[in-house]
């Protein structure tokens, strides 16, 4: 019983690993969690001297959350506007307008 939670812990600590890489915001507390009961679990069944990989995964999958919890409260995301953009979009109505208009003459 001990193996079985201890390998779905060391999987749910490599998905929470890699969800805390990706930009998924809160989305990545769901394997962390998960991973966090399945490890307290562990950390129960397991032996006084078998408690070596939970403590360890324990530390990795704290390390993952407060990296979420830092990514998600501390990183604000701005958006900043094109000027670039903004000036091409009125040339190109500019330019639209005025072939409107030579068509419109043209008849």
């Amino acid at each position: 019983m001990r193996k079985t939670f201890l390998i779905l812990s060391i999987i749910f600590v490599i998905i929470s690993i890699i969800f805390s890489a990706l930009p998924l915001d809160t989305l990545a507390l769901l394997p962390i969690g998960i991973s966090l009961i399945l490890l307290f679990i562990t950390f129960k069944k397991s032996e006084v001297n078998q408690r070596l990989l939970p403590k360890w995964l324990f530390i990795i999958t704290y390390l993952c959350g407060i990296f979420v919890l830092g990514k998600t409260y501390l990183i604000k995301d701005e958006v900043a506007v094109d000027q670039q953009f903004e000036q091409q979009k009125i040339e190109t109505k500019q330019e639209a307008r005025q072939e409107l208009e030579e068509l419109e003459n043209l008849e």
